[in-house]
């Protein structure tokens, strides 16, 4: 059995029972990871020597009674795009491959605040672009359920590392659902939070209007305990909203009557497998069981998001990433002739395909005489994506639909086809579009043995409503006791 077994608040119980240490925690997540990680290659940097000693000094507070907050001691591992000062940042790109930060992010001060150990950087999509993992510059991730199989992405490390046992929870970010998708692929519970629930200082920027930093946990509880912890106005993000944090623990109480559920007939539609959508039929059978109820509606826009999503995102991209030069920090190409040849072979050397294909989109899309007829049109497009949600949510409490129209696919069956690979993301990508929450649950596994992820989708800063429903449905089904075996 492992000790991850167990959920935050057991584990609580028993340090403070002294039944273990928080040496003991930490050990074991890198002992699990030396036994594992050849096999998933989640982490990308290991930290083995700072968290050993923390821990140590955290069992010095233990044994004084000097403990404070549910995460106290508890092992992390953190998406290698969040800056944590000392300890390489890579963005498992090789334009930052010698990146020591010295500053931490934000959520990163919150997990020190909490009393975390952070285990390690996980691997990712190479500056969080991509849907299966394979574009890190470094190796790729594979799926603990068949190491065949993606995990997913950009957060494909950090969901990866979650179900193979190497940590008990982490940090991943969403831009167009990397945070959903792969937790979804790997069987865990993985929320993005609202547009402004948590800082995004310190998360090296893939696309600032999109970007959304959250957690990736085994269960329902243990997720509402991390976002608690790192949700949050903060002075150094002025996109972080000054709203109250409620206590996302005390919406875990398993009571959904009279909750009012719309089913999207767009999320149901064509490229869903018939399984997929069984197993979601299934799930909403079961929530009407509780005393939901559930129609179905329309979100006419959706159609247009996918368009809208890679236009918008790219041309973020190539403003944020022009920062990458050679110049400061980072990768430098050697012996460049002059300043213009060090750009652009610091640049060509340093980056991947898929970035540089969303670069040159984005900069195609800013461009003069495109503006209008691509970034404005999307932004319009956005405008009405987001009022499509805000009328639905006029009558319903939450929408409900499959994370992915697929389970996970094999590595390297699409990897030539990017507009294959892109499809992957259609049913998370409306909900970065609008800003509002979205989670998605484990609800079955495919004929193969894959999982598969239920999507529920709440208002903006309703992020508690999203966590009664999907604890309701968690504590009736047991699709998050399934674990894989490595």
């Amino acid at each position: 059995m492992s000790l991850f077994d167990d959920g935050v608040k057991a584990l609580q119980e028993k340090l403070h029972r002294k039944e273990i240490s928080v040496s003991d925690l930490v050990s074991y997540s890198f002992k699990r990871i030396s036994e594992v990680d050849d096999k998933v290659q989640a982490f990308l940097t290991l930290d083995e020597e700072k968290a050993l000693k923390k821990a140590k000094d955290l069992d010095a507070k233990l044994t004084a009674g000097e403990t404070k907050g549910m995460l106290f001691g508890m092992p992390i591992g953190v998406k290698d795009n969040i800056v944590t000062r000392g300890l390489r940042t890579t963005c498992a790109s090789k334009i930052l491959d010698n990146f020591d930060p010295i500053y931490d992010a934000t959520v990163v001060n919150k997990l020190h605040s909490a009393e975390t150990v952070t285990v390690g950087k996980l691997n990712m999509d190479e500056f969080a672009m991509g849907s299966s993992n394979e574009n890190s510059g470094f190796k790729p991730v594979r799926n603990p359920w068949n190491i065949d199989h993606v995990p997913g992405g950009s957060s494909g490390g950090s969901a990866a590392s979650v179900a193979a046992g190497e940590v008990l929870f982490s940090l991943g970010s969403d831009t167009g659902g990397s945070i959903r998708q792969p937790a979804s692929f790997c069987g865990v519970v993985g929320l993005k939070p609202t547009y402004g629930r948590v800082s995004r200082f310190g998360l090296v920027a893939f696309a600032s209007s999109l970007d959304q930093i959250g957690p990736i946990t085994r269960n329902v509880e243990d997720n509402a305990f991390l976002l608690q912890a790192i949700a949050g106005i903060d002075p150094m993000d002025s996109t972080s909203a000054n709203i109250e944090v409620p206590n996302f623990s005390e919406a875990l109480t398993g009571d959904v009557k009279g909750l009012r559920i719309a089913v999207p007939k767009e999320y149901l539609g064509e490229g869903v497998t018939e399984e997929v959508r069984a197993s979601v039929l299934k799930s909403l059978s079961v929530l009407e069981k509780l005393g939901a109820t559930w129609e179905e509606v329309s979100l006419p826009h959706s159609k247009y998001a996918l368009a809208a999503y890679y236009l918008l995102s790219s041309s973020e991209a190539s403003a944020n990433l022009a920062r990458f030069d050679g110049v400061r920090y980072g990768y430098r190409t050697e012996s460049p002739e002059n300043l213009l040849e060090l750009y652009k072979k610091t640049r060509a050397e340093g980056f991947g395909d898929e970035v540089k294909r969303r670069i040159m989109l984005g900069t195609f899309a800013l461009s003069s005489g495109y503006y209008d007829a691509y970034y404005k049109k999307a932004q319009k497009v956005r405008t009405l994506i987001k009022q499509d949600f805000e009328q639905v949510f006029e009558n319903y409490d939450v929408i409900i639909g499959p994370t992915t129209p697929t389970p996970a696919f094999k590595l390297g069956e699409k990897v030539d086809d990017p507009l294959t690979m892109y499809a992957n993301d259609i049913l998370t990508i409306p909900v970065n579009l609008a800003g509002v929450p979205g989670i998605s649950v484990p609800c079955g596994l495919s004929s193969d043995g894959l999982p598969l992820g239920l999507q529920i989708i709440g208002k903006h800063f309703d992020e508690s409503t999203i966590y009664r429903v999907a604890h309701a449905f968690e504590q009736e089904t047991d699709h998050h006791k399934q674990k894989p075996v490595l």
